[in-house]
């Protein structure tokens, strides 16, 4: 019942010289609207003040306070458990038909006294900044290859500010599958963003407790591309929100397409990934504006790939040692003074004199060492002296136990300490360290000291105080004569 101030005024003037209807018409306004207005005089209308009026008996009136009190204690219970506490406690009085009206003095109670909630804030994407990650189950597809089940997952990958995005199938969450994902990833896109975010994936993450932090491997795959790794919290998946929703904004484009399809089954995994490839074409083929923006703003791939090895030429220092990306190795004494070429893998290294593989040991993060204890003892027993202060003395303690045995030695005669250890570390070098760990072991266990001579004894075999005497009696001649009459006087059947 309300109109404008134009409409009232030609209602007035009308109605001074046509009857109500026909002056109801010519404002454009209904009969009843119309007679409310000249009743006012042409005034505008007082709206009626809305009153709730409950008709009908409040069931839960009695129980809210009980209700309320469990709310404020636990805000997390849901309105279905509360129902079946109070179907529990009054039998008579309460049923699951009136689950939905408890449901809404649940959620009238939640929004009027209920703690805060977490507030999202929208985030200001900026172009060039960051590309994000993450795997996506893609079961609810149900896509078959030649009629039998394929399970698998789509890594996926996007730009955050143009939302440019690509997918490829894996098979696990590992951290192989995931440098690789990424690989190809920025190969296609031909650039790298500044900040690449995934959430706290264990093959990129290392969580100790309540710190979680990336590890050593992931942080150097990011260094070789220049890319800032980040992460969201632990739990809170919105903040790697633009990932998130395009999951379900790919899967649902794939579902679709696949409907109009007529089939989910394709005749290889090749077949399947061409039709991936065919959405996500369609799909960017939308952004190429923002795409275009956003490209001269990124950073240009490295001239190598993650997995290509880097060489490099070290020479052998008269440590028996060479320094490869920051990190030290040790290598054969023989090899001092040498040129090596070295290739350096992600995972491990390998050593060359010429075009002959001399060493390959698992590839170290900067700053690490690995001096192999065999390469140095011989050289060291020789010189024990210089065992005390050997600038990498902690590398040549393989196992807790051989530390537990100098640190034994150490207590019984500290002159003597140095040369008997490295004796024991010769031994385990010469024959067998995991039983000369044992000797070791059983020694300290026993609280004997770990002398070279007791551990000898147990290790290596004792000598025999003679060579013993071989006698190889002389062939009987005899019996070759013997058979060859049997063979001559045989039936010539057996000849033939």
């Amino acid at each position: 019942m309300t109109c404008s101030k134009e409409q009232r005024k030609r209602l007035m003037t009308y109605s001074k010289t046509l009857s109500q209807e026909a002056a109801a018409a010519k404002a454009g306004l209904s009969l009843r609207t119309a007679r409310a207005y000249l009743k006012t005089g042409g005034q505008q209308l007082q709206k009626k003040e809305w009153k709730y009026r409950q008709t009908r008996k409040d069931i839960f009136e009695n129980v809210m306070p009980q209700i309320e009190n469990m709310l404020g204690i636990n805000p997390g219970l849901q309105a279905q458990t509360l129902m079946q506490w109070l179907i529990d406690q009054y039998p008579d009085q309460f049923n699951w038909s009136q689950r939905r009206t408890l449901e809404r003095r649940v959620s009238k109670w939640r929004a009027l006294k209920g703690p805060d909630q977490d507030v999202i804030f929208p985030q200001r994407h900026i172009p060039g900044k960051q590309s994000q990650s993450d795997w996506t189950h893609c079961s609810e597809l149900r896509i078959t290859i030649d009629g039998q089940p394929f399970p698998h997952m789509l890594f996926h990958f996007m730009l955050q500010y143009s939302r440019w995005e690509t997918a490829y199938i894996s098979y696990s969450e590992s951290f192989d599958s995931l440098t690789m994902g990424y690989s190809k990833a920025v190969a296609e896109l031909g650039a790298v963003a500044k900040e690449h975010r995934t959430d706290n994936l264990t093959a990129a993450v290392k969580n100790h407790g309540n710190l979680h932090v990336f590890n050593e491997r992931w942080s150097a795959f990011m260094e070789h591309y220049g890319v800032q790794p980040s992460k969201n919290n632990a739990g809170v998946s919105h903040e790697n929100g633009s990932i998130e929703k395009s999951h379900d904004l790919l899967k649902n484009a794939l579902d679709q397409a696949l409907m109009l399809r007529g089939s989910r089954n394709f005749a290889s995994v090749s077949d399947y990934e061409t039709f991936v490839r065919k959405i996500l074409g369609q799909r960017n083929a939308g952004r190429k504006q923002r795409v275009a923006e956003e490209m001269p703003l990124l950073k240009a791939l490295p001239l190598h790939d993650w997995n290509d090895p880097r060489e490099v030429w070290p020479t052998v220092t008269s440590f028996s040692t060479v320094s490869l990306a920051k990190a030290v190795y040790s290598v054969p004494s023989r090899l001092i003074g040498h040129d090596l070429k070295a290739l350096i893998y992600p995972e491990v290294v390998l050593l060359y004199f010429g075009n002959e593989v001399v060493q390959e040991m698992p590839r170290l993060p900067p700053g690490a060492k690995r001096i192999n204890y065999k390469h140095i003892v011989a050289h060291l027993l020789r010189k024990p002296g210089a065992f005390a202060n050997y600038q990498y003395r902690d590398e040549m303690f393989p196992s807790l136990v051989f530390r537990q045995a100098y640190d034994a030695l150490e207590k019984m005669s500290p002159e003597k300490r140095d040369k008997e250890y490295l004796s024991v570390l010769n031994l385990a070098a010469m024959t067998s360290e995991h039983d000369v760990e044992a000797a070791v072991k059983s020694l300290l266990d026993a609280v004997e000291a770990p002398l070279f001579s007791t551990i000898r004894k147990m290790v290596v075999p004792k000598r025999l105080d003679e060579v013993p005497a071989i006698f190889i009696p002389a062939p009987d001649l005899c019996s070759y004569d013997l058979l060859l009459t049997h063979l001559t006087s045989a039936p010539k059947e057996i000849h033939q």
